[in-house]
């Protein structure tokens, strides 16, 4: 038996579905624990893609084990769902009656049977005024939506505020890793002094088969395509927004004002050439995508995400494939590791759910405010020319003598120590005009080495923009 218009799959499968009076006569025969009510909750779905319909096939699947687990309490169905073509084929692992589709999100909003939203659909146009308008309604919002809330999060967030109407959104960051939830809650109590992550798990992947079998960019991309790993626009996995925006909300959380996209540092992971991923295992690192959330002892925090040499030894070293993982520093707590699949459609769907029960446990007994509030007007962004590492930068250059010394100068004149170079030899062109030359430098803050790097361009030598990589510790 399907859920369908009727909350079927939260109930024993033998049963129907009775009127309320039935409802209490199960509750005394024993059959469900009811509490307060068990009238059933009805989501109004908004996107019945991959995630949508994991989404569906969870709750059929576990209905009748959520409503078990909180006693009683919470009762779900999927009374409407939303989608762009009602003529699309859809997923045969489904059985959703065609009555329950619309292509009117008006209609799914207002729908009385909807008690709760959740939005799937992506972008952030249709899906901000679905979000407002449910909020405006007094619907809480269950969003696995990043760019939206990284993009527009001020603007919902206000009109959460104004309506006393929660946004849910663990399955925004980190896919089916409860990350969310365990910064709004499980560390309340913790000054949290940073975040870093592997937070995107097309990029961990193709970095991966670069290191594993040494194919260049373009050949793991492609692979990774073909897999379903990667979009066929994977412009925001590899060019680092994607784990950027989640980046903003996890910084959102932790120190409690909203961070402007423009303000902060993303460098995806386009130019990273197996020369750079060789380098990285010779020195005992490996190349990862890295997110990066820092406060600092002004209270700035500091904010990036790049392509970084981590120490082999490190734990976020040996996270393969898709997966992410996030280590955690909380001033109580200490080192935390958050590990799991980051994307996919049941870990994805299941941290949906997840918000679903919490959403509707809201509903049946209200305790406040629960979903994010920031809880400062304001705060400070440390500028990404103030921060500082070592670095690992590599120059495709002219073949020619003094090309280390012209080098060396220009970065000596703005006081950066050099640790190491190395002009690794193309072995299929050992007679090519052109090299990659690099420099291992010592740790000097990003804008003293952009300032260099701007001169070092200026050289009748240089034939692009150098590649740059952070050397992390991770202490």
């Amino acid at each position: 038996m399907g859920i369908g218009s009727k909350p079927q799959a939260s109930f024993p499968r033998n049963l129907e579905i009775p009127d309320r009076s039935r409802l209490d006569e199960w509750a005394s025969e024993g059959t469900v624990a009811c509490v307060n009510s068990c009238s059933s909750i009805g989501i109004g779905l908004a996107g019945f893609g991959t995630v949508g319909s994991g989404v569906w096939n969870t709750l059929q699947r576990n209905g009748d084990l959520i409503t078990g687990r909180t006693g009683g309490n919470v009762v779900m169905h999927i009374a409407k769902i939303l989608v762009r073509d009602l003529a699309k084929t859809r997923s045969t692992t489904t059985d959703a009656p065609a009555e329950m589709f619309t292509t009117d999100w008006h209609a799914l909003v207002s729908d009385p049977a909807v008690d709760i939203v959740v939005e799937l659909i992506g972008g952030t146009t249709d899906a901000f005024d679905i979000v407002a308008a449910a909020l405006r309604a007094k619907k809480p919002v269950v969003t696995g939506n990043k760019a939206l809330l990284a993009e527009r999060g001020p603007e919902l967030f206000a009109i959460s505020r104004e309506t006393d109407t929660p946004i849910h959104f663990e399955a925004a960051v980190a896919g089916g890793i409860p990350i969310i939830h365990a910064v709004q809650a499980s560390f309340i109590g913790n000054r949290i002094k940073s975040f870093s992550g592997i937070i995107n798990g097309t990029s961990n992947y193709i970095l991966g088969r670069m290191t594993d079998a040494g194919l260049s960019f373009a050949a793991a991309l492609q692979e990774a395509q073909n897999l379903g790993y990667a979009e066929a626009d994977p412009a925001l996995d590899v060019n680092g927004w994607d784990a950027a925006h989640k980046a903003i909300l996890l910084a959102a959380l932790a120190y409690g004002f909203t961070v402007d996209p423009e303000k902060i540092h993303v460098s995806g992971i386009e130019q990273v050439r197996p020369t750079d991923i060789t380098f990285a295992k010779n020195l005992g690192y490996v190349v990862k995508l890295l997110a990066v959330i820092r406060e600092h002892p002004s209270g700035a925090v500091e904010l990036r995400v790049q392509p970084s040499f981590i120490p082999q030894a490190h734990i976020l070293a040996s996270v393969h494939g898709v997966f992410n993982a996030i280590a955690v520093h909380g001033d109580a707590a200490g080192e935390s590791l958050f590990y799991g699949r980051g994307a996919g459609q049941d870990p994805t769907a299941s941290s949906v759910v997840a918000d679903l029960v919490e959403a509707a446990r809201t509903l049946r007994q209200p305790s406040g405010h629960r979903g994010f509030l920031p809880y400062q007007e304001s705060g400070e962004l440390l500028p990404v020319e103030e921060t500082s590492t070592p670095y690992y930068v590599r120059f495709d250059v002219t073949d020619r003598p003094g090309v280390v010394a012209e080098i060396a100068r220009i970065l000596a004149d703005h006081g950066i120590g050099i640790s190491g170079t190395h002009s690794p030899v193309n072995p299929s062109n050992p007679d090519a005009d052109f090299v990659d030359m690099v420099f291992l430098l010592h740790t000097c803050t990003f804008g003293k080495l952009q300032g260099a790097l701007h001169a070092v361009e200026e050289l009748d030598c240089v034939n692009s923009t150098p590649v740059v990589f952070r050397i992390e510790s991770l202490a």
